[in-house]
């Protein structure tokens, strides 16, 4: 391998896109990415369908930290960073099928699953009115405002070096780099609880 290439910190690279988005777009304001973890996902099969990224919340509705199911009360598999402080989401990308996609589609999914993140921030998902709550009555007008809300951050004129990354696929980042890392953080498990309900 060509000892000028480094390996590429790809989960790195995305906190760092994460937290100027959050920055720049007053809509994401309330994120705290330092309680948001970044995994990398390999996906087994290099197909085309399927997960590109996704959102879990390290809690229930509005923010509990506990809930009944089935008659048992269950909690959430606590997920702490280096220095023990509590996340209160995964996002997780999986590839190399999100690279495997147009800058456009990536940067519209980044903001699709940040989006998701409660309002009040406390480790729950947006909730919007009826049965689908996770996108509301329609998934289309939800990606439709995601394309906007990508376009809306790209023309606040952010360092090209932040995303520049994104307009290559997996094979263009793996030949310049020699390989493509980053933190994973495996779903944490729900845990039984103890005691009465």
């Amino acid at each position: 391998m060509d000892s000028r290439r480094r390996e590429f910190n790809f989960t790195g690279a995305m906190r760092r896109l994460c937290e100027d988005m959050a920055a720049r777009l007053p809509e994401l304001g309330h994120l705290d990415l330092d309680r948001v973890a970044i995994s990398l996902c390999q996906t087994r099969r290099q197909v085309s369908h399927g997960l590109y990224a996704a959102l879990t919340p390290l809690r229930f509705e509005a923010g509990a930290r506990q809930k009944v199911l089935k008659g048992r009360r269950y909690a959430v598999q606590r997920v702490c960073d280096a220095s023990g402080q509590e996340y209160l989401y995964i996002l997780s990308f999986y590839l190399p099928r999100f690279l495997n996609t147009s800058l456009e589609e990536k940067l519209s999914t980044v903001l699709h699953e940040l989006w998701h993140i409660s309002p009040k921030f406390d480790g729950d998902l947006r909730r919007h009115d009826g049965r689908c709550y996770a996108h509301g009555p329609s998934q289309r007008d939800y990606d439709a405002q995601m394309d906007r809300l990508a376009q809306r951050w790209l023309a606040l004129n952010p360092p090209e070096h932040l995303y520049e990354f994104l307009a290559d696929n997996f094979e263009k980042l793996i030949a310049e780099h020699g390989a493509v890392v980053g933190a994973h953080w495996p779903t944490p498990k729900l845990i039984a609880l103890r005691g009465n309900c």
